[in-house]
């Protein structure tokens, strides 16, 4: 079908980047690359994707179709996160999630879609027009408007920098001798040498004896600098590793609309509800809007998703003051003999 329809229009046609072939490709390429993407399993990018998922999960959903359940919105807001889009089937009355697709497109607008879908026995593939699926897109492009870009591929520098200090700091864990000291000790047999050691093998960290090397020719005394016992671990402190990985924590945070405050040790409670205020207002609700466009242009019904009511993502005590405030005001203004409706335009209040 969608060949048909690309031979109807004059264009031409290529091979599709779905199917088994490119399956096997992406995970030769994967194979290859090594750690590329690897940032997008650190603990501060699946923190920031869990509150989007959850955030888009508990929204409001308002409209005369029920195609459109909190199943879905949690999935298109994992996939909106990792990838940058999320594309679902409609089926009757259900939403099918498309794990891998290829579209063909008229003035930057998609026009059929060839989709791929996971089911336990094996994938299948599914041709159909853009009226049939619900396309979800951000940080689009304008040379590409069909694609969207996930927020860390838009700023791979910071969970890159997250990703390598923390390999860094894994290796050093797990390979440098933490804990370890080379203590000076005085000429004898190698055999009470290797049993003196033996004894600390079952502490955390190896101790190693050495013999001393400043003992003068006539047998005195050894200086008191050669039995001052040496630190084996590296210096962490003067690599920075500590600012570094709280630099890249707190980019990485900025680019998903989380707050980088709201992992403090130091966080206080208004300050954790003003994160969830900014990340609700400034990311997850514009997203839910555009969200609620492309379901009512495809479902051809009004819908309306809210994400801000059911996150509580407002000043509950200002709001109850500012209603006060105003209710206060209207009755004033009605015993002055002041409209009540154009009072309340000038201060925007509907």
């Amino acid at each position: 079908m969608l060949n048909r329809i690309k031979k109807l229009m004059g264009l031409e046609t290529r091979s599709s980047g779905s199917g088994y072939t490119a399956e096997i490709i992406s995970a030769r390429e994967s194979y290859i690359s090594g750690r590329t993407g690897i940032g997008d399993l650190t603990a501060t990018v699946q923190s920031c994707i869990s509150l989007w998922e959850n955030g888009l999960g508990l929204a409001d959903i308002q409209g005369q179709s029920t195609i459109l359940d909190r199943r879905s919105l949690a999935l298109a807001a994992r996939s909106l996160a990792l990838r940058g889009e999320a594309i679902f089937y409609i089926n009757r009355d259900t939403l099918v999630p498309a794990y891998d697709w290829d579209l063909a497109s008229k003035n930057g607008r998609p026009y059929a879609y060839r989709l791929s879908v996971a089911d336990t026995g094996g994938g299948r593939q599914i041709t159909a027009l853009a009226q049939e699926v619900l396309h979800f897109a951000i940080g689009v492009d304008v040379a590409a408007p069909y694609y969207g870009s996930a927020p860390l591929r838009r700023a791979s520098l910071t969970a890159g920098l997250l990703q390598a200090v923390e390999s860094s700091l894994s290796e050093v864990y797990s390979n440098a001798p933490i804990g370890s000291l080379v203590i000076p000790f005085p000429e004898s047999d190698p055999t009470n040498l290797a049993r003196l050691g033996d004894q600390f093998g079952g502490k955390r960290g190896r101790v190693l004896l050495r013999e001393s090397v400043q003992v003068s020719a006539v047998g005195g005394a050894m200086p008191a600098s050669d039995w001052r016992p040496a630190d084996l671990p590296p210096d962490l402190k003067n690599a920075m590793t500590t600012e570094n990985m709280e630099a890249a924590r707190a980019a990485i945070s900025n680019v998903f609309g989380v707050l980088p405050a709201l992992t403090s040790s130091s966080t206080t409670g208004p300050l954790v509800r003003e994160a969830q205020r900014h990340l609700a207002q400034w990311t997850l609700q514009p997203m839910a809007v555009m969200m609620a466009e492309e379901v009512s242009a495809k479902l051809e019904t009004p819908i309306e998703i809210d994400v801000m009511r059911p996150l509580q993502a407002f000043d509950a005590g200002g709001r109850a003051r500012a209603l006060k405030t105003t209710i206060d005001a209207l009755a004033l203004a009605k015993d002055a003999g002041v409209d009540a409706s154009s009072a309340a335009s000038l201060v925007d209040w509907s």
